[in-house]
């Protein structure tokens, strides 16, 4: 039997609409832009405890990472801060600071404040850059010895200000170029790992 011109028209117009139907859903099956897991709990905040061998105001600080973005190219390298220090020293193109008994009194006061544990705000670790270059003397000249240089591109305050108040080690933030040489030169002891703790803020939003 066939069909009138109206019940064709109807089977038609429903064919179609399931054609459409079918077509329109298909791009839903596909991750959506905003579902990186950099958008995921998993990637909740972490913040560092330094523990302060010698502050009286406080025993430690709260330190957390510089790049956060998904994808970053930044890696945290648990650093031994004395010789850090040391490689910084040795930087002749950037700023290098005086040591913090020679800061006059209100630069020591807000970087204490600025890093108390205590305030909504968690301070960022130190972001550094290194490379090496010949040693002083016979061996460097020669080429065979070569000595570490660290350039502060933020938190230099707040390293030394650290230094001074007693912590032995700190998490410091490097490009993952050069993390390697990082931990070559200027890394913290294996025990530095039971001593400095990582806890993730679990998206709290604490900044």
């Amino acid at each position: 039997m066939f069909l009138s011109h109206p019940t064709r028209s109807v089977t038609a117009l429903l064919m179609r609409w399931r054609s459409f139907a079918s077509l329109s859903s298909a791009p839903l099956s596909l991750p959506l832009p905003n579902s990186s897991p950099a958008s995921g709990p998993s990637c909740a905040e972490t913040v560092w405890i330094v523990p302060l061998q010698e502050h009286s105001w406080y025993d430690h600080v709260r330190l957390k990472r510089v790049f956060v973005t998904d994808g970053t190219r930044h890696q945290v390298v648990l650093i031994d801060l004395r010789k850090l220090l040391q490689c910084a020293d040795r930087d002749n193109t950037d700023y290098v600071l005086k040591p913090v008994a020679e800061w006059h009194a209100g630069k020591v006061r807000g970087i204490r404040e600025f890093l108390d544990p205590d305030s909504p705000r968690v301070p960022q670790m130190p972001y550094v850059t290194i490379s090496t270059r010949r040693a002083p003397g016979l061996l460097g000249w020669i080429g065979i010895e070569r000595e570490g240089v660290v350039a502060f591109r933020n938190g230099q305050h707040r390293a030394r200000y650290l230094a001074e108040a007693g912590a032995r080690w700190c998490p410091v933030e490097v490009h993952e170029r050069e993390a390697a040489l990082l931990r070559e030169l200027c890394g913290a002891a294996d025990d530095a790992r039971t001593v400095i703790r990582a806890t993730p803020l679990g998206g709290e939003g604490s900044v």
